[in-house]
């Protein structure tokens, strides 16, 4: 009997992350203290906030200009007119907005909210209001801390940073990659068979974000405090040079643009 099964495990009493710490070291020495140990074929999905907070991607609110333009949509969709100049800065091009949203291509290609802009979970009530930007460069971010995991342990894993977006065409948010390293994110099915013999023609699977949506039922969304999950027993593909790029569709292909 062939019992397929897949593991996910958070990694315990991760601390809160400032600017300049090191997540990977981090992450190694949280491991070792609760006896736990990677294994080769490992997926560690990390959130994208402590990431952005480890990089120093944190800006106060109280040193933001608005420009008029951020001024004249914070009207519209009834936002801090600050918040709204962070997200133009970070955004390439407005897709959609009304009131309560502001729906943007980040310049890194992610069709998203507010830039991926957030205030949740990024300071302790009474301090001066901050937000975390996404990473400056999620794959890279990815690439250095699988580069010190598989130093420090000699087991070949790949490493997610993941986020949660909405959809815009279901109700609530789920977690997908916006970095990956070590794994392709998609996986090309395309002329394998079915059951029944039958050629596949347009399967692709979005792979890196299936694992992130699982490793969000571990991480939660609120008070939860576990932004580090393992996910063992997926099969994927592995790739050194793999980027989320390949997991945006191109323009010319997207049928709602």
């Amino acid at each position: 009997m062939d019992l397929r099964r897949i593991t996910l495990m958070a990694v315990p009493d991760i601390p809160l992350i400032q600017p300049g710490s090191d997540l990977a070291a981090i992450i190694l020495e949280r491991l070792t203290a609760a006896g736990m140990q990677l294994r080769d074929g490992d997926v560690i999905v990390i959130a994208q906030k402590v990431v952005s907070k480890a990089e120093g991607r944190l800006v106060r609110l109280a040193e933001v200009v608005p420009s008029p333009q951020a001024r004249e949509i914070a009207a519209h969709v009834e936002k801090d007119p600050r918040l709204v100049e962070l997200i133009l800065q970070e955004t390439r091009e407005v897709s959609r907005m009304r009131p309560g949203l502001l729906i943007v291509e980040h310049r890194l290609g992610f069709i998203c909210a507010n830039a991926g802009i957030d205030r949740s979970n990024v300071a302790p009530d009474g301090e001066q209001e901050w937000v975390a930007l996404l990473p400056e460069d999620p794959d890279a971010s990815a690439r250095r801390i699988r580069q010190r995991l598989v130093e420090a342990t000699g087991c070949d894993v790949a490493v997610i940073i993941s986020d949660s977006h909405g959809r815009p065409w279901r109700v609530g948010a789920v977690g997908v990659a916006i970095g990956v390293a070590g794994m392709a994110p998609v996986e090309d099915l395309r002329g394998r068979e079915d059951l029944f013999g039958h050629a596949l023609q347009t399967t692709q699977v979005g792979l890196a974000d299936q694992i992130a949506a699982a490793a969000s039922l571990v991480m939660g969304q609120a008070d939860e405090g576990c932004p580090v999950v393992i996910v063992r027993g997926v099969e994927y593909p592995r790739r050194e040079d793999a980027s989320t790029r390949e997991i945006l569709r191109p323009r010319e292909q997207n049928l709602y643009r």
